[in-house]
């Protein structure tokens, strides 16, 4: 009786055992999602195999990552989440848990594939879209189960096939450990688009213009945008490439022909050695750009020569005119072949020196120097030897010494009319005239310095003519002998006279010396001055010791230049409204659709001052930026400053003055020129009102 019983109690646990099995076995079928842990059961077609995986093999607080796994055959692909002219992106809808929040797929950078007049960005091979899930409360005891639906588009060059599936993925409460998929996680990572280190505009033409570090010509081949939203862009037209000194230029074709909003993508850089960078982009827009003279290149050489020739009205060329026409006057009538021979002699000092000026900044941008026209006054030991130099040929002026040679570094005209003096007065009007700039200059120089070498020194060999041709011009007219006065004793008074120009033009170095470097900075260039006047007093007396002294005391003068510091940056501008120039605050204001007005200038460039004064701090222009809300920014210039350099090479500028006004809601920009009046820039303004 006893075995009876126990045989019926095993044969009722073994029923039992039995039909918990066959529970389990149902579940199992029923929910795939509890077949595996780590991925979810896999739906296949002959086209892919699709699951999802989690990162880890298990869950412990309220975020775990996930992702859509899809294993496509060769030929086909999926589409990226902006497909192009067709397709579809893969989508997932949450089944459960309840209440979890999902946090969208995330693309690697896709592919672009041309087929039948359509451009479409898709991905292929094996591809991993991760995604996150926020679950509204920790996960329990069992852990987690999850549930979900996805949607997808596989196709080939011929037909495309909608797919979809459900899944189902148990994941264990636990210390999270990486699972068996952590490394297609790690890749995806990898592979995904960062934030971009690199500026990024876009033009009304559809000119995306990226600049920064590393993105010359020397580091990228080539490079590809997509774009976040559809119907922006032609997909299916090519994008050509070129370069800047600092950045690449990317030609698309717009969809619109204007932006409502910024441009927003990815842009794919593919570098000559292969390696691969993806970063997302947020172009704002930005005024119309060349990124080279598309105008035949005699017209930039014509350009050149016509802004020399304007050049020799501006007031910094004044001094070293009023040296030549001193030097003019004293040949009179009677030495026609001289004042030719001592014309050309003056020519050819101005093309030599803007040949080596421009062939030099040419070399240096060449090497990775952020410079620009006028470069030299950046620097606060070449305005001190500007201040003692134009000092030195004031005091020759007023007498208190005489070059007894040829070597009269310019002031030896007026005191002989050598054709050495006279070489030398070119190259000093060159040097003296880069803080002006005059109207078609900067269309010149910005061909020069993107054109190759041999056509860019051309130009600026044409820019050197063009500020010797009026006396060239004057020297091989046969009437103009006529009206000159014949030299005698009022040249003394002339040449005295025109001292004054020169020590004007050295407190004008003086007061730049202020801006450059401060108090100190003065003090040295004085104490310099005072030196050099004192040796070249001494060399009117006769005598080994006298000379002796006046070297020393010349020396003393170079040894004092180690002595000039830079000081902090200072704003020198005459608007009180404006405030310092910053990219990100200039990015800020434009994001938020406000009106910009940016000045880029310099304490040594005189057209800026002349423009602040005349034209933006006048009241009107100062009340009509008030009334329509415009923020003045004002770029200094002064000392080299990176960041401004790049600003200006992103409108291809390489000097100042520089005006742009960036109208209110993300309008294009408009670009001003360098010569401003108060209705040019008042008209700019109001004629882009919101």
């Amino acid at each position: 009786m006893t075995r009876r019983i126990i045989a019926f109690r095993r044969h009722i646990c073994d029923k039992r055992r039995m039909l918990r099995f066959l529970i389990c076995l149902a579940v199992l079928f029923a929910i795939p999602s509890l077949a595996r842990a780590e991925e979810s059961n896999v739906v296949r077609s002959p086209q892919a195999a699709v699951s999802i995986v989690s990162a880890n093999s298990a869950v412990q607080g309220r975020v775990t990552e996930l992702g859509l796994l899809l294993h496509l055959q060769p030929g086909w692909h999926i589409y990226w989440s902006d497909p192009g002219d067709a397709g579809q992106p893969p989508s997932i809808h949450l089944l459960s848990p309840p209440g979890a929040k999902f946090g969208g797929l995330r693309y690697p950078a896709p592919s672009w594939l041309q087929a039948e007049g359509l451009g479409v960005y898709v991905e292929t091979g094996t591809v991993l879209l991760p995604f996150t899930l926020e679950l509204p409360t920790p996960p329990s005891v069992a852990g987690i189960a999850i549930h979900a639906r996805a949607r997808w588009l596989v196709c080939n060059p011929k037909i495309c096939l909608p797919e979809s599936g459900e899944f189902g993925l148990h994941l264990p409460r636990g210390t999270p450990t990486p699972s068996k998929q952590a490394a297609l996680f790690a890749a995806a990572a990898h592979a995904e688009p960062h934030a971009s280190p690199f500026r990024a505009a876009i033009t009304p033409k559809g000119i995306l213009i990226i600049t920064g570090a590393g993105v010359g010509k020397k580091n990228v081949q080539s490079a590809h945008f997509y774009p976040f939203s559809p119907n922006v862009i032609e997909n299916a037209s090519d994008q050509k490439i070129s370069f800047l000194n600092n950045g690449f230029l990317l030609h698309l074709k717009l969809k619109s022909h204007e932006l409502k909003s910024p441009l927003k993508g990815v842009i794919e850089i593919t570098a000559p050695s292969g390696h691969v960078q993806v970063v997302r982009i947020n172009a704002i827009s930005e005024p119309e750009f060349n990124a080279t003279p598309h105008a035949p290149f005699f017209v930039w050489i014509g350009a050149a020569l016509l802004g020399g020739l304007i050049l020799n009205l501006m007031p910094c060329v004044f001094p070293v005119l009023a040296m030549k026409a001193f030097a003019i006057a004293k040949m009179g009538a009677d030495d026609r072949k001289g004042a030719r021979q001592d014309a050309i002699a003056y020519a050819a000092g101005a093309v030599v020196a803007t040949v080596v000026l421009g062939g030099g900044l040419l070399a240096l941008r060449a090497g990775g120097m952020a410079l620009g026209w006028g470069f030299q006054f950046q620097s606060p030991t070449f305005v001190a030897a500007m201040a003692w130099l134009v000092f030195a040929i004031g005091l020759n002026f007023v007498g208190l010494f005489e070059f007894r040679t040829a070597q009269g570094l310019g002031s030896g005209v007026a005191n002989r009319g050598d054709l050495l003096g006279s070489f030398a007065t070119g190259l000093l009007a060159v040097v003296v005239a880069t803080p002006c700039t005059a109207p078609f200059m900067a269309g010149a120089i910005a061909a020069a310095l993107a054109a190759p070498i041999a056509l860019g020194v051309s130009v600026f060999g044409a820019l050197g003519l063009g500020i010797s041709l009026p006396f060239v011009l004057l020297a091989v007219m046969p009437g103009v002998g006529r009206v000159l006065p014949k030299p005698g004793p009022w040249m003394t008074n002339l040449k005295q006279f025109l001292a004054f120009p020169m020590f004007a033009t050295a407190i004008w170095l003086l007061w730049l010396m202020a801006t450059e470097v401060g108090a100190s900075g003065v003090l040295v260039v004085a104490v310099g001055a005072l030196l050099i006047a004192f040796a070249l007093w001494l060399l009117r007396f006769r005598g080994w010791w006298p000379r002796g002294v006046a070297l020393i005391s010349a020396v003393a003068a170079l040894f004092l230049l180690p002595y000039i510091s830079p000081s902090s940056g200072t704003q020198i501008t005459t608007i009180p409204d404006a405030i310092p120039f910053s990219r990100a605050r200039l990015d800020a204001l434009r994001a938020e659709g406000k009106p910009v007005f940016v000045d880029v200038g310099a304490a040594w460039c005189i057209t800026c001052q002349v423009n602040e004064r005349v034209a933006l701090a006048q009241s009107s222009v100062r009340q009509s930026f008030a009334s329509h809300g415009v923020t003045l920014m004002y770029g200094n210039w002064t000392r080299r400053e990176r960041n401004i350099t790049a600003f200006l090479s992103r409108y291809h500028r390489d000097g100042v003055p520089f005006y742009v006004y960036f109208p209110p809601s993300h309008a294009p920009a408009k670009l001003l020129p360098q010569i401003l009046t108060p209705t040019i820039v008042r008209g700019a303004i109001e004629s882009s009102k919101a």
